[in-house]
């Protein structure tokens, strides 16, 4: 009986482990199946198909080129053995004209890859290519050059009926769409990384409105990049491609930036605190014709922002327009000629920070070495010293309206004329296709009025309402046209409010006090302790360079700004240690807007421009 027992136990126990064994392969299974389904593992799933791409190329680099290689190593063993220094100068000569060769074989062969890579997985890639593009952080050509592409031919936007549809449906609460508006158009008429916007109209009011909506899968996406991006700049701080500290300081700032524009409810509160501002027949925007959107709270969610439309087009089409006429390559985009306008107003500040602790994204990248060597810079600064920074701007604007108004001569000219047989039928086409010559003419003098409109607004913003938008290229910037009367200037209108920065009051009043003192020249001294006040600190806290700092972020450009010797020499005296977050994001703006005046021939002072309202701001704090 005994036989027939231990045969029945073991059967017994072998079905059980297989019933185990199958039960937990089984919960196992379903609990991935399900993990995978979820954020979480959407995400991991992200991170996945990145590193899978990524790792391969990560090995490339580090078995080739890093000193930590066995094979780098055993070829500087190589060349240590050598019998004489003769034969080891020439090993170390050859050996870097082999490692220049191979970093650029390296770069052509991994540059593609990880081009094709951000295209497939879009979303935060995509910003991030963008601003590699035109950061100053020391990026090979190879991948500088794929990146430009980012600038415009930014891949499509998401489909209508299978994910914007659906998800304004659901957040609205509502089976169709037409339960709220009479129409809505399909092709977005914009798109961004992690949503789009649509034209519709109300069906209770019949009111135009812009529909903005966040793509479902960027809550989930954009974390995930953002952690994907944090471990590969380590990796390139572990290689030494990059200055550690300015890659975490600018990635930092770059996924704080990304996780508030996720923030759809913030981003409509403050959209209406800014349109409830420009109501006040006090305050700038009425005076000066500059309109904000307002929003329609009960249509807007966590990925929905409903608000007025807002007709014509944006502000970059027309300073592109009017940068055609100087010469100047627009292929790029306007938001990237502003921004390098903004990177090569800053990198002169720049030289002089060390841990600009809270500076932001692209200012961050600056490298504390830059210089602007380009020969457009080096005859700017001649000609600079020799007239005068206004004067060199004067002259430029000058010789365009010249320009402008002899077009325009030749082209009414020749209309008058048209109807003559002796006039040639390639000269009659030449004519009409500078038609535009003649609004563009009308519209010379409103561009300086625009563009010192929108500094004089922030300036309100920063100073007075203690809300302002700190992302304000010309993309988000409209020329807003009256279809009723289209001979009247139109007006300007501000959109995107997803990056905005709020100060306190005693925030407000120390960057007034700084303003207050480089808007009416004072001395050193009382610049530079204003500075202090606001928390900056410096390797050697020299007045000069404090001084010199605050008139280079503030003041108009001088002729001697243009001189890199001038910058040697302040950035031999001091360096920033630390650089407070409340001022670094009212730089950006400022710099922003500087960038997009000095791209049209205009040197601004932002202190004078910003003056009255520091003033009133110190005046009420008293």
């Amino acid at each position: 009986m005994l036989q027939p027992t231990l045969t029945s136990s073991a059967r017994t126990l072998a079905r059980c482990t297989a019933i185990t064994l199958a039960s937990t392969t089984f919960v196992t299974t379903t609990s991935l199946v399900v993990y995978t389904n979820t954020e979480q593992g959407l995400g991991l799933k992200r991170e996945l198909d990145f590193w899978k791409n990524v790792v391969p190329i990560v090995w490339d680099y580090w078995w080739n080129a890093s000193f930590r290689s066995p094979k780098v190593k055993l070829q500087q063993y190589v060349g240590d053995t050598l019998s004489n220094d003769a034969e080891r100068d020439e090993h170390n000569d050859s050996s870097s004209s082999r490692r220049k060769e191979l970093l650029q074989t390296l770069h052509q062969r991994n540059a593609p890859i990880i081009f094709q890579t951000m295209l497939n997985l879009g979303g935060l890639y995509i910003k991030l290519g963008q601003v590699l593009s035109v950061t100053a952080l020391p990026i090979p050509e190879e991948y500088r050059t794929h990146f430009r592409t980012l600038q415009s031919n930014v891949p499509g936007h998401e489909d209508f009926e299978s994910v914007v549809k659906p998800t304004i449906e659901q957040e609205l609460n509502v089976t169709s769409l037409h339960e709220i508006f009479d129409s809505i158009e399909k092709v977005p008429c914009g798109a961004a990384s992690i949503g789009q916007a649509h034209r519709a109209t109300l069906k209770s009011t019949k009111e135009n409105v812009i529909i903005k909506v966040q793509y479902p899968n960027a809550k989930w996406q954009v974390p995930a990049d953002i952690e994907c991006v944090g471990d590969l700049l380590k990796l390139c701080v572990w290689f030494g491609l990059v200055d550690e500290s300015s890659a975490n300081m600018s990635f930092d700032e770059f996924a704080r930036q990304f996780m508030q524009e996720l923030d759809y409810e913030q981003e409509t509160r403050n959209l209406k605190e800014v349109y409830q501002s420009s109501l006040d027949v006090n305050a700038p925007y009425i005076k000066r014709g500059v309109v904000i959107p307002r929003v329609f709270e009960n249509l807007c969610t966590k990925q929905v922002i409903t608000m007025t439309y807002l007709p014509g087009p944006k502000f970059e089409e027309e300073a592109r327009q009017q940068l055609e006429l100087l010469g100047i390559d627009t292929k790029g985009g306007m938001k990237d000629i502003v921004k390098r306008q903004a990177r090569e107003n800053g990198s002169m500040q720049q030289q002089h920070s060390s841990h600009g602790d809270s500076m932001t994204g692209e200012e961050l990248a600056m490298s504390p070495n830059t210089t602007i060597t380009s020969w457009k810079m080096k005859l700017s600064s001649y000609v600079g010293n020799l007239i005068g920074v206004d004067s060199v701007f004067s002259l430029v604007r000058f010789a365009r309206r010249i320009m402008l108004w002899s077009t325009v001569a030749a082209v009414q000219a020749i209309h008058a004329a048209s109807s003559l047989a002796i006039i040639p039928t390639d000269v009659v086409t030449w004519a009409y296709e500078r038609q535009h010559a003649i609004a563009q003419a009308k519209r010379m003098n409103w561009t300086k009025e625009a563009v010192y409109t929108l500094i004089d607004v922030h300036g309100y913003q920063i100073l007075r309402e203690g809300l302002f938008n700190a992302d304000c290229h010309p993309g988000n910037i409209l020329v807003v046209l009256d279809e009723n009367n289209p001979k009247q200037n139109p007006k300007l209108g501000l959109i995107d409010y997803g990056q905005c920065k709020r100060l306190t009051k005693e925030e407000r009043v120390k960057i007034a006090k700084l303003i207050v003192s480089i808007a009416d020249k004072e001395s050193d001294e009382v610049i530079a302790n204003c500075f202090r006040d606001m928390g900056i600190a410096t390797k050697n806290d020299s007045t000069r360079f404090l001084a010199d700092f605050g008139r280079l972020m503030f003041d108009s450009f001088d002729s001697k700004h243009l001189d890199h010797s001038w910058h040697k020499e302040l950035h031999k005296e001091d360096r920033v240690l630390y650089f407070p977050k409340e001022l670094s994001m009212v730089y950006r703006t400022s710099l922003l807007l500087r960038g997009l005046a000095v791209s049209l021939q205009f040197n601004p002072s932002i202190g004078k421009e910003w003056r009255r309202y520091a003033q009133a701001t110190i005046d009420e704090s008293c």
